[in-house]
């Protein structure tokens, strides 16, 4: 609670932001500083999918107070560029997905399997031995932390059930399409408690639905179904051609997305900041607020904000204002922390000279 503001001045505040025009958020991560973790080591590997503590500069004992200060320096980093819906900027994760997906029952995480990542390289990843359940809370605090350091409407990201069978050795399912509705039963059990929590918006992550769209086609939407079934909450899907720091090149559209449209989510997450995306096929989710992924992550290029309001404008011939939520492309974990400031600044001021053309 800030101070010298009354309780009800302040929710008056918080209301009228988030109910304004082009509100802003985060895909999820944010920098994490360089005496946290060896981001030299994170940026010359894959993303991790199964545990990597040695990632990890500060020893066992202090490790959770330090995660919990530069969460702390990223939550003031949001407050300041001007983000309306801010995250705990995955600052306790080495990835986006195995922080989750280490954290079920049926998984074997001490002699990992093998899966292809969507850059064409094999990786380690948590190899499936039995039925996989959730027995424990996994992301709940992360939420509390969060309520309870901010203002502002909070989001948390979850790995997507169709991303995780993908990133997964399957050892027992019969099929992977079995495994990624116990997947999504499990991110189910999750999302509902995160809710509890305080969150005010979840994300499910699922970038390998654009890497593996014929694979997704069989049984993506009916997994995302059954993580979403009895949920109430806000609730977004982020789609996207992978981190720019690891996957260079971007196609021109995306392979997997009108399919969306069909799903339970009420947010779908695209880039169209790198790609430059057509943005035609958005026509295709007449349904869903989109979150507008308007900033280029593939350089350290801080955009203008006339440059993004361009970008925001562009939207429009396909997508009412109401239905916009601006955001970066994607997660902006293996950028410099004043690149991404900046950009992030930019993003705001750029949202706020569309907002007063309206």
């Amino acid at each position: 609670m800030r101070r010298g503001i009354p309780p009800e001045a302040l929710k008056k505040e918080v209301t009228q932001m988030v109910t304004k025009l082009l509100p802003t958020t985060v895909v999820g991560s944010y920098v994490q500083p360089e005496w946290l973790i060896d981001r030299e080591s994170l940026k010359s590997r894959l993303p991790p999918r199964v545990r990597a503590i040695e990632l990890w500069r500060i020893d066992p004992v202090n490790l959770e107070v330090a995660k919990n200060d530069a969460t702390l320096l990223a939550i003031r980093d949001m407050e300041r560029a001007g983000i309306d819906i801010i995250s705990d900027g995955e600052i306790r994760r080495e990835s986006y997905s195995n922080h989750m997906a280490t954290a079920l029952d049926g998984v074997d995480i001490e002699t990992p399997g093998t899966a292809i990542d969507r850059t064409g390289h094999p990786n380690p990843v948590p190899r499936i031995e039995g039925p996989i359940r959730r027995k424990r809370s996994i992301e709940v605090d992360d939420v509390k932390f969060l309520k309870a350091n901010t203002d502002r409407k909070i989001k948390i990201t979850l790995p997507g059930p169709f991303t995780m069978t993908q990133q997964a050795q399957n050892d027992y399912y019969k099929t992977d399409a079995a495994a990624a509705l116990d997947y999504a039963a499990a991110v189910n059990d999750e999302i509902k408690e995160l809710f509890a929590a305080g969150a005010d918006v979840v994300q499910l992550d699922e970038p390998y639905m654009q890497a593996r769209p014929e694979i997704a086609k069989q049984y993506a939407v009916k997994a995302i179904n059954r993580a979403l079934d009895g949920v109430g909450g806000e609730t977004a899907v982020h789609i996207c051609f992978g981190y720019a720091h690891i996957v260079h090149s971007r196609p021109e559209g995306y392979s997997f997305l009108p399919e969306l449209n069909d799903c339970a989510a009420k947010q779908i997450s695209i880039e169209t900041g790198q790609s430059a995306l057509d943005l035609k096929i958005l026509k295709h989710l007449p349904t869903k607020k989109i979150i507008l992924g308007v900033l280029d992550l593939s350089n350290d290029v801080i955009e203008t904000p006339e440059i993004v309001a361009k970008r925001i404008r562009r939207s429009f011939e396909y997508v009412q204002p109401e239905r916009i939520i601006v955001a970066p492309d994607c997660g902006m974990k293996y950028m410099q922390r004043e690149v991404a400031f900046g950009k992030l600044k930019a993003m705001c001021d750029g949202a706020t000279i569309v907002r007063n053309e309206l």
